[in-house]
Order: C-alpha cells, then structure tokens, then sequence
C-alpha cells in the first residue's frame, strides 16, 4: 500500500471526530506518518549489509511505544505548563494506533503490534498480490504523499491558514507529481538498484511530509 500519504489522508479525515484542542491533529497526523520511519533502519542496515529482518512493522508499530509516547509528552506538558503538549502526544499516540489498525487492514504483511514480544498478526496470511501490483505500490507512495498535500493546501485556503506556505506546499506537490510520474515506469523497467534509489528519495519526502505536517499545524488544528 502507499503508506505514508494514506495514513496522512486517514488522520487529516478523521477531524471532524475529535474535539478541538490545540496541538491534537498535527499531533495525530504526525503519529500516522511515525510508524514508517522505522525503513532508516532498514535502509542503514541494508547499507551496511546487516540483516533487515525484524526492523519494518516493529518497533514503531508497537502498543508500548503508543504508550512510551503519550507518557514523554505528558511529562513534557507538565515540565513546560502548556496542555498543547499533552494534547500532541494523544495525538501522536491516537495516529500510531491508527497506523497499526490500517496496516492490519489493507497491508500484506503482519505486524508486531506487541513487540518486544515476538507476536505477528497478519490478517492477509497466505495472500500474495499480483506482481504487477507490488511493483506499484512503491510509487504510488508519491502519489498519495501529493494528495495529502493537495488536502492541506485546499484546507488552508479555505480556511485562510497558513497564506504564506502556501507556495512552497505547491512546488512540493509538484515534486510529488514528478516523482510518481518518473518512479512509475522505472518500478517495472528498472531490474537493479530501484529500490535502493526510490527508497532514498521516499525517505527524503517522508522527512518533508512531517515537515510539512508541523509547518502546516495551524491549518490542521482549523480543520
């Protein structure tokens, strides 16, 4: 699945459940995006020609960091006096949680959702997708990374937040764009080395994702 724009899509959806408090969305779509920045493990790894097994849907994916997390911006809203804080890490807390029950859902492979305990739950045991469609999920990660992007400017203008970026989200989209267009054709032609150039650059728009994702927290706070 293209993970990190869906689950941003899902978060930034599901705002008119929530109640309004300062920090809670940019808290929540963030804790979406969280869970994939486990693959810079995977990438150091697989540079370093160690084994990857056991650094994808683990760590990040776990009951125990949702918990880990919640507690040091608990902690953080205390020392600092500001709710904010607290309202960002159930946020953040609420999004990995998200994140895990999407995984469960519409992704292939299982989860460690108790780890450190070894325990996998992979409701897609036994099913393998066309290869076909495997080869496009990579870039379509681009695509869906865009529409995230696209949601957050129309949000802003609609709701006259956040003016000034504006025009930086928009080359950013464009980027997006281009990548999905390029990436595309290259899953299925190129036979060496595609995935550690698109995992690079993936990991590249996920640190612009966030970025974007805690620029844009006033928009998401008005949405």
């Amino acid at each position: 699945m293209a993970q990190a724009g869906i689950h941003a899509l899902v978060g930034q959806a599901v705002r008119r459940w929530l109640p309004k408090a300062e920090w809670l969305m940019p808290g929540l779509v963030l804790g979406n995006l969280f869970p994939d920045f486990d693959n810079i493990a995977v990438a150091v790894a697989t540079v370093a020609k160690l084994p990857t097994e056991g650094l994808h849907r683990t760590f990040t994916h776990s009951i125990f960091t949702v918990l880990a997390a919640i507690l040091l911006f608990w902690g953080i809203g205390k020392l600092k006096k500001q709710a904010r804080w607290q309202n960002f890490g159930l946020g953040f807390g609420l999004g990995i949680i998200m994140h895990i029950l999407l995984d469960f859902a519409i992704w292939f492979n299982g989860v460690a959702v108790l780890w450190p305990l070894p325990i996998w739950i992979n409701f897609w045991q036994g099913v393998t997708p066309p290869t076909w469609f495997e080869a496009l999920m990579n870039p379509l990660e681009f695509l869906f990374m865009a529409l995230f992007f696209w949601a957050l400017g129309r949000a802003a203008r609609k709701n006259k937040t956040n003016i000034d970026f504006l025009g930086k989200l928009n080359i950013w989209l464009m980027v997006l764009g281009i990548l999905f267009v390029v990436f595309t054709p290259l899953a299925y032609i190129m036979q060496k080395g595609f995935l550690t150039l698109f995992g690079a650059v993936y990991l590249l728009m996920l640190f612009v994702a966030a970025a974007v994702t805690w620029r844009m927290r006033e928009t998401l706070d008005t949405v």
